[in-house]
This record gives C-alpha cells, sequence and structure tokens, in this order.
C-alpha cells in the first residue's frame, strides 16, 4: 500500500523548482546565462499552469529531492522484488519499465501496477531492443499507457513520438484523474546545443506534459553544460538523464540546477551514468544542495576507484560548508577548464594521467607543485576565478612513508630526529604525478632516488630533475645493489580490476625493508600482500589518500583544519594532533595520532558505516 501524493506537496515541489531558478538565473557566480533570444523566449514560455483541477496523492519522501529507481524485469515478481529493494534502500518511486516485461495479457500489468509498495512512473519505450519482437508495438504502448491512467498511477511517461499524436495525448490529457503526464525524447546525433535542446523543450511542453525528460547521449563530460543551462532556466520541471560513466555528474548535480528528480540505481544492478541509491543517500545527500552550492570533484580517467567523495561529502555537511564533492570522468582537462569556467566550479582533485597537464591549465602555480611539475589539487579562487594549482601528493606520501619507518625505528630502540629516508636508496616504480611527487619528496628527505618507468625517456627525465638514476624498466626484477631499500609503487599496476598484477615479483621484494603501494583499491593489493609475507613494512596507499585528502580540504575551504565531521554513527575529526574516523560503539576504522600514523583495526577492509549501509573504501 502506498501514500498518496497531495496537491499542495506538488505546488510545493513547483515553488521550489520555480525559486530554483530564480536564484540560478540572479546568481553572478552561475555564468549559466541565456545566450540569445530564442533561450529567452524558452524560458518566459515553458511555464506550467498550477490551474489544473487535480487531486493528486501523497508520495512518501521526506524532502524535497524525488529518487527514482528504473526497474528493467521480465516478470511480474522479479518487478515487485526489486520494488521492495529499492523501498528499503531509500527510494521514493520507481519507474515502471512495462517494455521490458513478456506478459501475454495486459491484466497482468494492471495487477503489477496495482501491487506496487512504492509512487510508480509507468512507462513504455516504443523503440527499443526489448520491443522489436512485440508486434504493433504502438498499439501495445498506447494499451499500457491507458491502462495506468485508468488505475490511476502517480506518473505517467510516453515519448515523444506517441504525446506527438493531438488525439491520443487529448485522450490522455482529459481521461485521467490524478496521474501527471511526463513526455520523454532519446537525444543522439552529437554534442547538444542549448539552441537545440531548446526547441525540443519547447516542442515537447506544447503536448501539455506536466514534466519534460531527456535522455541524452554524451560523448564527453564537456557535452553536459548545455544540459545545466536547461536545467537552470527552463520553467517546466525537467529530468535528464545523460547515459554512461561521463553523464553521471547530471544525476548528482541536477538538484543543484533545478532537476525535477534524480536517478539512483539498485546497489545489486548498477548502471552506467547513474549513482546507487545508497550513495545518494548516505554519501552525497542531495536534499541538502541549492543554487549556492559549490562543487569539486575528481578529474580523473578512470575515476570509478575514487572514495574521495566518502571523505569530502560528509566533511562539508558537517562544517557546515555549502559543497558536493564528485567524481569526474575527464578526456581532456583542457577542453574541461574551457568548458566550466563558473565560480560555482570551485575546486578539483587532479588524477590519472592528468596530473602533469594541469599545470598548464592553471594561471598560477604553488612553488613546491611547480617544482615537481604535477598538480594533484586545483583551486579555483573567488575574488578573480583564477586556477591555483597545489601538490598534496608529495608530503601525503612521504610523511606516510617516515612515521612507518619511525614505528619500526622505536620498536627497535632506535631514536633520531633526522628523516628515516635519508641515505636510503628509494626505487620509484613510474613517472607520472604520482611519481614524481614521491621522487621530489625522496629527494627533499635526502634519499638516492632510482626510478623505473616502462617508457624510459619519461624515467631519465624525472631522474635528472631529483640527480637521481633511471633505468630500464626490464632492469627492475634483478636491481639489488643494497638491502632495505624503500619501494614505492606510483604506477596503476594492481590497481582494480587488474589486482592480480604487480610490478615486482615477490622474490624481488626481499631485497626491500619497506614497500608503499600509492594504489588503494584495493586497499591490500598483490604487492603488498607479498611484501608482508617476505617480512617487509608495508605502507598502504589509504594513508597517501587519507592524507592528500585532507591537504585538499584545507584548500577547499579555505583553511578548514580543524573540523569535526559526523552523524549518529560516523565520527571524523581532525585537529593539530591528527585525524581520525570511527564507526558504531566506538569502533576505530582510522586513527592518525600525533606522528600522524593510520592505524586500520579492521584488517579486512576499510570501510564507513552510515546507519546500517556500510560504505567500503
Amino acid at each position: 500500500m502506498i501514500h498518496k501524493f497531495s496537491r499542495s506537496r506538488y505546488c510545493s515541489l513547483l515553488q521550489r523548482h520555480r525559486c530554483y531558478k530564480s536564484r540560478a538565473m540572479n546568481n553572478g557566480d552561475c555564468r549559466l546565462l541565456l545566450k540569445n533570444s530564442a533561450l529567452l523566449s524558452l524560458s518566459l514560455s515553458l511555464s506550467l499552469s498550477l490551474s489544473l483541477s487535480l487531486t493528486l496523492g501523497e508520495m512518501a519522501f521526506t524532502n524535497n529531492i524525488l529518487v527514482c529507481t528504473p526497474l528493467e524485469c521480465e516478470t511480474e515478481e522479479e518487478m515487485v522484488g526489486s520494488m521492495e529493494i529499492a523501498k528499503a534502500e531509500g527510494a521514493d518511486l520507481v519507474e515502471l519499465c512495462v517494455d521490458s516485461m513478456s506478459f501475454s495479457h495486459i491484466s497482468e500489468v494492471k495487477k503489477l501496477i496495482q501491487r506496487r509498495t512504492l509512487p510508480a512512473i509507468v512507462s513504455y519505450r516504443l523503440k527499443s531492443s526489448r520491443t522489436s519482437g512485440k508486434g504493433d508495438n504502438k498499439f501495445l504502448c498506447l494499451q499500457v499507457l491507458r491502462l495506468a491512467l485508468e488505475v490511476d498511477v502517480e506518473f505517467v511517461e510516453m515519448d515523444y513520438e506517441v504525446a506527438s499524436d493531438i488525439t491520443g495525448m487529448a485522450e490522455c490529457l482529459y481521461g485521467r484523474v490524478n496521474s501527471r503526464i511526463i513526455v520523454s525524447s532519446y537525444v543522439n546525433g552529437g554534442k547538444p546545443s542549448t539552441e537545440k535542446l531548446g526547441h525540443l523543450i519547447a516542442c515537447m511542453q506544447s503536448t501539455g506534459a506536466d514534466v519534460i525528460k531527456l535522455v541524452i547521449d554524451v560523448d564527453y563530460i564537456t557535452d553536459l553544460a548545455p544540459v545545466f543551462q536547461m536545467l537552470t532556466h527552463c520553467q517546466v520541471p525537467l529530468i535528464v538523464i545523460a547515459a554512461g560513466s561521463r553523464g553521471l555528474i547530471s544525476q548528482l548535480l541536477g538538484p543543484k540546477f533545478g532537476g525535477f528528480l534524480v536517478y539512483g540505481s539498485l546497489e545489486c544492478k548498477s548502471i552506467p551514468g547513474l549513482p546507487t541509491i545508497l550513495s545518494i543517500k548516505h554519501i552525497y545527500k542531495l536534499e541538502h544542495l541549492n543554487a549556492d552550492t559549490k562543487v569539486f570533484g575528481l578529474i580523473s580517467n578512470p575515476v570509478g576507484h575514487s572514495k574521495g567523495p566518502i571523505l569530502h561529502n560528509p566533511a562539508f555537511r558537517h562544517t557546515g560548508y555549502n559543497g558536493i564533492y564528485v567524481p569526474m570522468l575527464v578526456d581532456d582537462i583542457k577542453d574541461f577548464f574551457q568548458t566550466y569556467t563558473g565560480t560555482d566550479f570551485a575546486g578539483f582533485s587532479v588524477g590519472i594521467p592528468h596530473k602533469e597537464a594541469a599545470v598548464r591549465c592553471c594561471d598560477e602555480v604553488h612553488p613546491l607543485a611547480k617544482s615537481i611539475g604535477a598538480v594533484n589539487t586545483i583551486v579555483r579562487r573567488p575574488i578573480d576565478g583564477k586556477l591555483i594549482g597545489y601538490n598534496t601528493d608529495c608530503e601525503a606520501s612521504i610523511t606516510a612513508i617516515e612515521d612507518a619507518l619511525r614505528d619500526r625505528r622505536f620498536l627497535n630502540g632506535e631514536a633520531s630526529n633526522t628523516s628515516p629516508i635519508a641515505g636510503k636508496t628509494f626505487v620509484v616504480v613510474g613517472a607520472g604525478g604520482a611519481g614524481r611527487a614521491l621522487a621530489f619528496g625522496a629527494k627533499s628527505r635526502g634519499a638516492r632516488v632510482v626510478i623505473f618507468n616502462r617508457n624510459y625517456e619519461r624515467a631519465k627525465a624525472l631522474a635528472d630533475a631529483v640527480s637521481g638514476e633511471a633505468l630500464p624498466y626490464e632492469c627492475l626484477e634483478r636491481f639489488s645493489p643494497e638491502k632495505d631499500m624503500i619501494l614505492a609503487n606510483a604506477s596503476a599496476i594492481g590497481m582494480e580490476p587488474n589486482s592480480d598484477q604487480t610490478p615486482v615479483s615477490k622474490d624481488a621484494l626481499r631485497a626491500y625493508g619497506l614497500v608503499f603501494d600509492a594504489v588503494y583499491t584495493p586497499r591490500n593489493t598483490r604487492l603488498l600482500q607479498e611484501a608482508a609475507e617476505i617480512g617487509a613494512t608495508v605502507v598502504s596507499g589509504v594513508e597517501m589518500f587519507i592524507r592528500q585528502a585532507l591537504g585538499q580540504f584545507r584548500l577547499f575551504t579555505g583553511g578548514l583544519g580543524n573540523l569535526v565531521v559526523g552523524n549518529t554513527s560516523v565520527v571524523l575529526l581532525c585537529s593539530s594532533r591528527g585525524f581520525h574516523a570511527q564507526a558504531g560503539s566506538g569502533t576505530i576504522l582510522i586513527h592518525i595520532h600525533q606522528h600522524a600514523k593510520i592505524k586500520l583495526v579492521n584488517v579486512n577492509s576499510f570501510s564507513f558505516i552510515f546507519g546500517t549501509k556500510v560504505i567500503n573504501l
């Protein structure tokens, strides 16, 4: 049984939607301005009338951001079962994609709708791989949609092609009781422009639609800029889904720009381009977003491994900072910064493979980052919009290694005020951004630096920059001039999904007293497992990740270093004495003491627990 969706609640949503538009259009920081009279005409014409004498039901949700889960199942029982999972994970409504079902009679669809346990959108795609063999597809589509209206479902979604049929649409508009009509269109064929999208939305709204929905193919993350413009200025409730992993931010940032609802997938059935319901509810908490929210994110390729959102988003919320941190799959970093120029896009972490190219994108670069030749943090200065580059990788990685060596010295009864790295042979695998940070950090501590990289010329250039030595990658296995060396893997070897790989064989690891792996997905890489088995001290990439992220957080927020982040189940603390996280009833998952050594009490996984949900890091 579901609760009804009231007209007053719907009007409240529309009022919020219009307030977003007004604030965004008056916000000079947004810079998503209308560029021509055609768009201005669109923004004035796309106004949804509230004069419809409808009695809407009351939808069961606790905030103004609706989270919808699309369900594509073959049978009625699978649909009902998936609906229960969606409800348990926190979805506010579901989209019942009836075209995915195999049914012999329309009465089976009616039974499914009547069994729904959440408010629903009933849809039937005319053109999809699932409907190609179903005979008179349009007739069946109309049958399903009419049935949905008859049983008074909350939303009925129809393709623009169907809604363009004046006779059929009039029948839907005047034959309904409480249902709202969503008209949808699939947009492909190159980069969408504001003009093309504006014209399409105007045509779709003229059908009498209550809500417009666009499903857009994007080749690059920069293709989403016109989408955010339309969300900001369109006066009719608008839903946008950008397909594929490059379109993920269309959902995560949709509420900031005024999107009507967001789509989230089930944890057990991930969909490219959609965040999971659990991440929306427990990590991003999109109900906190508004037109003034500042956008931060990781610029990388790949980007799916990032755990940054798990740290930065709770920290923003619980320090009272109006920000969101999202993964951004970027192919061309120069094009990205030329497209997203507004101060709403306020700061960025920079990952593989962009750390060196990022230096050239910055207006100013911190001296340390300039000497390293790699940037892992970019902040847009509010007063002039200039991009300022920093490197927090260097100190994060080197201090993690130093603390591990100091702990070992302490256990052996040794003590020294000098860096434990001084005088040691420091072997770096990889000559990219992370490798450069490690090499420069090791040099600054007085180590002898040796670089191995598949591209020898890159290894040689880095070695020359740190007065070190470069050797061919094939020599890594046999390199053993002394015992108790330090090995630092700064390559992507061993990162998921290739977690069975390692840059050095187990036998070759016997020459090293400490092994560090910048890869942190998985946390316990094959390299670290084998190093521990032969008795070497191991340092996980998680330790570097936490430290560099804390440095980034301070830069993002203008110096918020002493902070308390937490709710009833998660506590993150930063202070001059260190940083730690705890979950549940005092279970310590991370603890950095005075010397900033991270201790993972949970040896099987690194997790944050949100209520009853476990988010693995």
